[in-house]
């Protein structure tokens, strides 16, 4: 048993039966009553995030989950299969636990997955990938850098927005956490 002393960013905790990430934390000691540690946590599982305060000193249960580096070799059905950079190994993750990373993961592209017990938990891509805009309308003559948006199909198969004057063949830099449109790349 922990307590709440050891709580950091990137803690996992068991909290009712399930793992929760700690995305922040503030010791709070206000000049009235007890001390006190403001948390915010997300669910692993599901992503869904909840505001949680624990008195100072109160015992709290750790969990160990192990995050190592991963590449993405293919989709089989429904499932991904990865393979761990350190020992080689091939390990399938279903499509509910892979979620919106599919969007943007692209094969022999490296990934981080988060492990407990063996099981993954969830993955994580890089803050950003490059990807090619496989369609999308052509532009026309005055079309201006900044402007309006068009939608924009890549590799992957997700679309997103991108200014008016790209064309198909493009290489774009794209935002994994939010699907926005970064920038060209050369």
């Amino acid at each position: 048993m922990a307590s709440t002393a050891d709580i950091k960013n990137g803690v996992v905790l068991k909290i009712d039966g399930n793992l929760w990430a700690v995305i922040e934390f503030q010791h709070v000691k206000p000049g009235k009553g007890g001390a006190f540690v403001r948390t915010k946590l997300k669910n692993v599982v599901s992503g869904k995030t909840v505001d949680r305060t624990f008195n100072a000193g109160a015992k709290i249960e750790t969990e160990n989950v192990d995050r190592r580096d991963f590449t993405y070799l293919y989709a089989d059905g429904d499932s991904y299969v990865f393979m761990d950079v350190a020992d080689y190994d091939q390990l399938h993750v279903s499509s509910a636990v892979v979620g919106d990373a599919v969007n943007f993961m692209l094969e022999s592209q490296a990934v981080t997955v988060a492990l407990h017990d063996g099981n993954p938990l969830y993955v994580e891509l890089p803050a950003s990938v490059v990807l090619e805009i496989t369609y999308t309308e052509p532009g026309l003559q005055g079309d201006r850098s900044t402007g309006g948006t068009k939608p924009a199909t890549v590799e992957t198969g997700f679309q997103i927005q991108v200014p008016l004057f790209l064309e198909q063949g493009t290489r774009v830099k794209v935002d994994t956490r939010t699907g926005d449109y970064l920038g060209r790349v050369n």
